[in-house]
């Protein structure tokens, strides 16, 4: 579907993040992006990783929204009445085709998959509804990448991470305690999802940027 008259949004790349050639060495395809508690810019690391990993491969990228927030992408990007990702797992009377819920954005580089019009359906995500989906778009797409809600803000983030190939954690520099971040990566881990590294958000400089890179 074709979205050019939508909004759009500025990509800024979360700092220091080396995550695409991790993903790409390790053959990752299918990625969620969480962390601890809301507000940490996941949703910008998701767009970032997105971006970064659209400009790097050589097949197609998705970016799906998978969050629940009133502030989530869909909505930034003003795409919160276009049929998505919960319209596919959650409307049982007129289901739509994946073909027509994929926008392609002119201002960016990957496809997109927003949210859907089912935003606040109370059904759980359902593991048997979600894994055929899951493979639905890895087969069309070389990487899947999958904004998600905080771990302790949303039950569903943690089905997700169990069937997902990676699990990004996203921290926010001098917001997120060490000691939360450890808990919500420990509570992955023992969930069964398999965790491929963290996006370290918003660093603050106290010296020139290029002087950290030489330290």
């Amino acid at each position: 579907m074709d979205g050019s008259t939508k909004r759009s949004l500025t990509i800024v790349s979360p700092s220091e993040t080396n995550l695409a050639s991790t993903v790409l060495d390790q053959e990752q395809q299918t990625l969620l992006l969480t962390s601890a508690n809301p507000g940490a810019g996941t949703s910008t690391s998701a767009m970032a990783l997105a971006n970064q990993l659209a400009s790097m491969s050589n097949g197609q990228v998705l970016l799906v929204d998978a969050s629940q927030s009133t502030n989530n992408l869909s909505q930034q990007l003003g795409l919160h009445r276009q049929r998505g990702f919960r319209d596919l797992l959650f409307n049982h009377d007129s289901p739509p085709v994946l073909e027509d819920c994929i926008l392609h954005l002119p201002s960016l580089p990957f496809h997109m998959l927003p949210n859907g019009r089912q935003l606040r359906s109370q059904e759980r995500l359902n593991p048997e509804r979600l894994r055929p989906l899951l493979k639905e778009l890895a087969d069309q797409y070389r990487f899947v990448v999958i904004d998600g809600d905080a771990i302790y803000s949303a039950n569903d983030t943690l089905v997700l991470g169990t069937l997902v190939d990676g699990v990004v954690l996203v921290v926010r520099a001098e917001d997120t305690r060490w000691e939360v971040a450890q808990a919500a990566a420990q509570r992955l881990t023992q969930a069964g999802a398999k965790m491929v590294g963290s996006v370290f958000n918003a660093r603050k400089y106290y010296m020139p940027k290029w002087l950290y890179r030489n330290l």
